[in-house]
């Protein structure tokens, strides 16, 4: 899952800028970033600092970047177009490790020690996260009152850490002509509620056998109560219109009594809030709705989420829940990727804005062993991350 992080990472290739004479675009994993011409060279380490970075003023004074970059304290990392190009991110140059001695491997990273800026260095290596030392941030918007309800320590191992990384910090996972399917991806707010086993109920609360959690709670275990607070928040307000805590009740009594099997560890439904006040796309619509986009069982660290065709079975025909919408079935390429993740939204019928992106993950669940976990990535739209006055409500 998604964590975010500035790393040391290598060059992949340097390539021009037509009518550039000044500029060029480094590749670093499939993002690509303008930087100076002649700063960078293909095979070299730096510093990739990726998109909602806040960039402490010490270190925009290093880069020449002071007033230049998005937000109101224009030090906010965000993707621009220059010359007709996408530029997402920031190298920073790494220092050789001493003249004539060769170092591929490592550089230093020169850096402020303290508000008094003292400067310091460090020996790094490819992969290495430099976060702490640059004192970089992620930028997270304040949460509006219509998403803040009351809140409860239910614990991590009944709650589901989700987050999706960007396809292109993981080019090579996916593999060319593997089957895979590509979903919208919708400009909303997630969404997670679960049904837990009898051992796990908690009678403190009026929810008791269910769980209902933001992204950002739930991946620190924390829920919602059902407080008049919580109740109006677009979650449950959401949830509530498609009564969804009788469907997965019912779903679970059918198991009981048709399959004779208790449920013996929670189950979860993903899925987006999405429409009017919700974020800056609102789909035309001015109630509010929830698409479901996984399923998953088990506690923390033992989860196993629905391969695709189980899950649409569920929703279907169990929960009869709307399913964010499938816009690709079949083998996996990255131009097919690239031509789906723009355009015109699937959500509304009626395609009244941009699209967000899409979610492409395989058909049948499987793990990468390198690093990225659960094989599901996001590819977003150009004409969505370039968008002026949006929203990143989580």
């Amino acid at each position: 899952m998604s964590t975010f992080a500035v790393k040391v990472t290598r060059i992949k290739a340097i390539e021009p800028i037509e009518n550039a004479d000044n500029i060029e675009l480094a590749v670093v994993g499939d993002y690509r970033a303008v930087v100076l011409k002649g700063e960078f060279k293909a095979g070299q380490l730096a510093v990739y600092i990726p998109e909602a970075s806040m960039v402490p003023v010490w270190l925009l004074e290093c880069m020449g970047l002071v007033g230049k970059l998005a937000g109101s304290g224009k030090n906010r990392v965000k993707a621009i177009k220059l010359r007709g190009c996408l530029s997402q991110g920031l190298l920073y140059v790494l220092r050789d490790q001493g003249p004539g001695v060769l170092t591929p491997e490592r550089g230093v990273l020169d850096y402020y020690a303290d508000e008094f800026k003292r400067t310091d260095s460090i020996t790094v290596w490819e992969g290495d996260n430099v976060t702490p030392y640059l004192g970089i941030t992620k930028y997270e918007p304040a949460i509006p009152a219509y998403m803040n309800g009351d809140l409860y320590n239910a614990g991590t191992e009944i709650t589901v850490n989700y987050d999706i990384e960007n396809v292109k910090g993981f080019p090579d996972v996916l593999v060319p002509g593997e089957e895979v399917v590509m979903t919208e991806k919708i400009h909303g707010t997630f969404c997670g509620v679960g049904i837990l086993p009898e051992k796990d109920w908690d009678d403190k609360h009026y929810l008791r056998k269910f769980v209902v959690f933001s992204k950002g709670q739930g991946a620190k275990g924390l829920c919602f109560t059902a407080s008049e607070r919580s109740l109006s928040t677009v979650y449950f307000r959401a949830l509530l219109k498609i009564d969804i805590f009788n469907k997965l009740t019912k779903m679970i009594d059918w198991y009981r009594i048709e399959q004779n099997t208790e449920l013996e560890t929670p189950l979860f439904v993903l899925g987006e809030v999405y429409g009017q006040n919700v974020q800056d796309l609102a789909y035309g619509s001015s109630e509010l709705s929830f698409r479901a986009f996984d399923i998953l069982t088990g506690y923390r660290g033992e989860q196993v989420y629905y391969n695709h065709d189980a899950f649409t079975a569920l929703t279907d025909n169990m929960l009869q829940v709307e399913r964010v919408p499938l816009v690709y079935r079949g083998p996996f390429s990255k131009e097919t990727l690239i031509s789906y993740s723009g355009g015109c939204e699937a959500v509304s019928g009626n395609s009244v804005n941009i699209r967000e992106g899409v979610v492409v993950k395989p058909i049948v669940e499987r793990r990468d062993l390198t690093g990225l976990g659960r094989v599901i990535l996001k590819s977003l739209g150009e004409e969505y991350l370039l968008r002026k006055g949006g929203t990143e409500y989580n």
